[in-house]
């Protein structure tokens, strides 16, 4: 496809985007296939997310009203040790190999260094991307702004039925579903757990509301694991489930965004059983299968944990970084 690089246009994205970032999100997932298909609803949670800086932290690339490319940066409102600010972005299949997707990465380390500079000048800052294991031409693009693998992830994914290992919940535990009641304990435990994973810094309320108001949160599959004897939250696990995914897969994928437990708890099987329970529990409720995703590299024992509940890996993800 023949274009003029020079007569397209940039702007930060709006809230009056949102039709258009769905149509151009996927089309990048029918080429890059990551698994995930949006609405527009489901884009413009993206765009009203409660952190996210449109007017510093977004850029969006339009041929007449077609959005053809964009790049977004996520500031850690939170940091300790590191600001490591998230950048995301992609080029329309028909848009690519001009130099595009280049140029749209070093608007986001861009972003990344202005938005760092507001709110987090005193510290070190890591820029870091994530990308389809497979999608050669991002890596390559990662590689030529000086960026350096990090890490990579694992999403994996289960058939339920037969394949659901019943493990019961450790003597002494009970089950609890997410409530409005005991949502500061969800928020609570995910944020011990996760410590390590997020720099040392917790994931503040307005950022959890925002997760939790996403219309895919599916709250009956998400559950508490509590100890009865103390009353404390040992363990939680939230799952999500998009109806734009279903739609284009005809599949109904229970996500299971997040598993966590306190370090007090663990090997202790709480982990496991939580994930028994939500697999019985989505098996139940009509779906096909269950996914999440984890780093392949973590030492934390979770794949195998994950392996022996009937995981599959389905597709590998890897994160580049650039210290800036």
């Amino acid at each position: 496809m023949a274009f003029d690089l020079a007569s397209l246009t940039r702007r930060p994205i709006a809230a009056r985007d949102a039709a258009a970032l769905a149509e151009l999100l996927n089309a990048i997932e029918a080429a890059d296939v990551f698994g995930e298909y949006y609405s527009e609803s489901d884009a413009a949670e993206q765009i009203n997310a409660p952190l996210l800086d449109l007017g510093r932290g977004t850029v969006g690339v339009f041929d007449g009203d077609l959005m053809v490319g964009y790049s977004s940066a996520a500031h850690k409102p939170l940091a300790e040790g590191v600001h490591r600010v998230g950048v995301s972005g992609g080029v329309h299949p028909d848009y690519r190999r001009r130099g595009l997707g280049a140029e749209l990465l070093a608007a986001g380390i861009a972003s990344a260094k202005v938005l760092h500079s507001i709110h987090h000048p005193g510290l070190p800052l890591a820029v870091d991307v994530q990308n389809n294991a497979l999608n050669d031409s991002a890596l390559a693009c990662y590689r030529a702004a000086a960026m350096t693998p990090l890490r990579s992830y694992s999403h994996l994914r289960h058939p339920l039925g037969a394949a659901i290992v019943d493990v019961p919940a450790p003597e002494g535990f009970v089950f609890e579903g997410y409530s409005a009641d005991n949502d500061p304990e969800f928020l609570a435990v995910g944020n011990e757990a996760f410590l390590e994973r997020r720099g040392g810094a917790p994931m503040p309320p307005e950022q959890w509301r925002g997760l939790l108001g996403w219309q895919a949160f599916r709250p009956g599959l998400s559950f508490l694991l509590r100890d009865a004897g103390s009353g404390a939250a040992a363990g939680m696990l939230l799952t999500f489930s998009w109806d734009a995914d279903t739609e284009a897969t005809r599949v109904r994928d229970a996500h299971f965004m997040r598993i966590g437990t306190r370090p007090a708890y663990r090997r202790r099987g709480v982990a496991g059983a939580l994930i028994s329970h939500a697999l019985r529990s989505a098996q139940d409720d009509g779906f096909d299968r269950a996914s999440l995703d984890v780093d392949a590299d973590g030492l934390t024992g979770a794949n195998g944990l994950y392996e022996r509940a009937g995981f599959i890996v389905a597709r590998t993800e890897v994160s580049y970084t650039l210290k800036v």
